[in-house]
């Protein structure tokens, strides 16, 4: 949080005239925005920063592009919602990691880039990402009942998803697992265009990770080979503000990450997470960067779960402000009201796709329910290398 000084003028250095300048000196570390922001400034820091931060240009939006990020962003909040009912109903097991509250994210970044193109790589909470990149939620929602017909064959489950058609590097239960696997993916394009002479090889890779990653080694050593080779590369730091139950600003020594990009002489940005044109347009100039040979960008997305860390979460550590500050800045609202006010929908259109979303969702369940478990005897399948696979 940035803070300002108070200076006055008097007969001496530190005479006060009266009451009014004793109050004003009593408050010489509080900024305009707090005194103006009593709301962010009970929620805690990360709120703060979200209140004090001055947008860059957003994406410029029409109906196509909106009707669809309103589409992916409702799809990413009610399969979550399906995905907490089937878990308390006994009927999904495992750890679950649910995305609600962050989908600005996913679709601002996954959804400025080519499909089955460039490349993705998640984290343990991946289930929307896939969704973004165009996994079919039948498959999605398959694996995270241990179906064969899931998208990892039933053997990944919540935290391991993985789509090679739809170049999804999979999710990585460890935090940092997969930067260096999105390293080798960017590495790879470059090669092809560079050393092959593959003049169409522009692919850009975005991997996905939290705040919590930001302490690891893996981090650091990524940006540095993606700044030193020029590598097409993103990578998105969801900042949450919490790494499970450890809260941000008290496990780092600099809580701006984006600013960590200027030790490699790299680009960073940071933005609102919330708003998913915000993420669309810092995506876009990073990839325009990217494709031009400029090499790799740090986004910051400044965003917050609506959720436990997990659903046996309790979530018994955040205050009540601080989530009532962030369910007010909903990405979904955020977006809705964006559509309604420029006049490219009307609240009719948007309900019927929920309702078509929501079709989706109960499809991909009764799916998944009916599918069948994999075969026993294919205990070791997709583990070794074998032909014509």
């Amino acid at each position: 949080m940035r803070r300002g000084f108070a200076h006055f003028s008097s007969t001496g250095p530190y005479s006060l005239k009266n009451s009014d300048q004793q109050l004003a000196m009593s408050q010489i570390n509080v900024t305009a925005s707090d005194q103006s922001d009593n709301s962010a400034l009970e929620a805690g820091v990360h709120a703060n920063r979200l209140s004090n931060l001055v947008n860059s240009q957003p994406a410029i939006l029409d109906r196509e592009t909106g009707l669809e990020l309103f589409k992916d962003m409702t799809l990413g909040r009610r399969f979550e919602d399906k995905c907490a009912e089937m878990y308390y109903r006994g009927k999904m097991f495992g750890f679950v990691h649910l995305y609600n509250g962050q989908e600005a994210v996913s679709s601002g970044v996954i959804g400025a880039m080519k499909k089955k193109h460039d490349w993705f790589c998640s984290t343990y909470r991946d289930h929307v990402h896939a969704l973004s990149a165009g996994v079919p939620a039948r498959e999605v929602m398959s694996e995270l009942f241990g179906k064969e017909t899931g998208c990892s064959k039933g053997r990944g489950g919540s935290m391991h998803l993985f789509s090679k058609e739809h170049h999804l590097l999979g999710g990585y239960a460890f935090i940092g697992e997969g930067i260096p696997v999105a390293l080798g993916a960017a590495f790879t394009s470059r090669y092809k265009r560079d050393a092959l002479k593959e003049k169409n090889s522009d692919s850009v890779t975005a991997a996905f990770f939290g705040d919590g990653t930001c302490n690891n080694g893996q981090f650091y050593e990524c940006l540095n080979m993606a700044q030193l080779w020029k590598l097409p590369i993103i990578f998105v730091v969801e900042n949450n503000k919490w790494a499970i139950g450890m809260a941000h600003d008290r496990a780092t020594s600099d809580p701006e990450i984006w600013r960590k990009a200027d030790s490699f002489g790299m680009k960073g940005e940071e933005i609102n997470g919330m708003d998913v044109l915000a993420v669309r347009g810092a995506t876009q100039r990073a990839l325009e960067r990217a494709r031009a040979g400029e090499g790799p960008t740090l986004l910051e997305c400044l965003t917050y779960r609506f959720r436990g860390h997990s659903l046996a979460d309790p979530d018994e550590l955040r205050t009540e402000e601080e989530k009532e500050f962030w369910l007010q800045k909903d990405p979904l609202k955020k977006l809705e009201k964006d559509l309604l006010e420029r006049g490219m929908a009307n609240s009719e259109e948007l309900r019927s796709i929920e309702k078509e979303v929501d079709k989706e969702v109960i499809d991909s369940v009764d799916f998944a329910l009916s599918a069948s478990d994999p075969d026993s005897g294919d205990l070791t399948k997709y583990i070794w290398a074998e032909e014509n696979i």
